[in-house]
């Protein structure tokens, strides 16, 4: 844990330069405008989902508990006349944007901190700029950029969405890259 005493102003600044650098890629660029949309018959959806008091949570279907069940002809039949997705349903009311905020930069806060950790175990006594900026920006990178993938590949999200998420990832990374190898070198 010595890490965290060597470490704690790269850990914190990157994590700050992150969380600003998000907002700036979410709010004034609008990369991301497409990356959802409205579904048709909203209304009639919504009011049908209310009518069966869905819950809070993520939902696949069709759904089966067993994986062996999803060659039985039933479930054939259900997965070719669809729908078939992932839908997550999130509590009733306004969006809870603070709390998303505080968590998102409790996440870069985490991100920051393991960075720091692998930089601790590779780096010797005497080192560059470009020596840290290179390790963590590879673990940065690792973990902004690369996490979406398992999203496109297992729920069916655009690969031009997590190709997005990408290239938030790699300007995560530089940031924190930068703010590592200046701070930590």
């Amino acid at each position: 844990m010595s890490f965290l005493a060597e470490y704690w102003m790269p850990i914190l600044l990157s994590a700050v330069a992150v969380f600003i650098a998000s907002s700036v890629l979410h709010m004034v660029i609008p990369m991301h405008k497409s990356d959802c949309q409205g579904m048709p018959g909203e209304d009639d959806v919504l009011s049908a989902m209310r009518d069966k008091n869905i819950e809070p949570g993520t939902y696949m279907f069709p759904f089966t508990e067993c994986m062996k069940d999803m060659a039985n002809d039933e479930m054939i039949e259900k997965y070719q006349r669809g729908p078939v997705g992932f839908m997550t349903v999130l509590p009733s009311g306004s969006p809870r944007i603070g709390k998303s905020l505080l968590q998102w930069f409790i996440y870069t806060i985490f991100v920051s901190v393991f960075t720091a950790y692998v930089l601790s175990f590779s780096l010797a006594a005497e080192v560059d700029y470009m020596d840290v900026f290179r390790i963590s920006g590879t673990v940065a990178f690792m973990t902004y950029a690369l996490s979406d993938v398992t999203n496109s590949i297992w729920k069916g999200q655009s690969w031009w969405v997590t190709f997005k998420f990408g290239i938030d990832g790699l300007v995560y990374a530089l940031v924190t890259a930068g703010v590592f190898g200046t701070f930590a070198a």
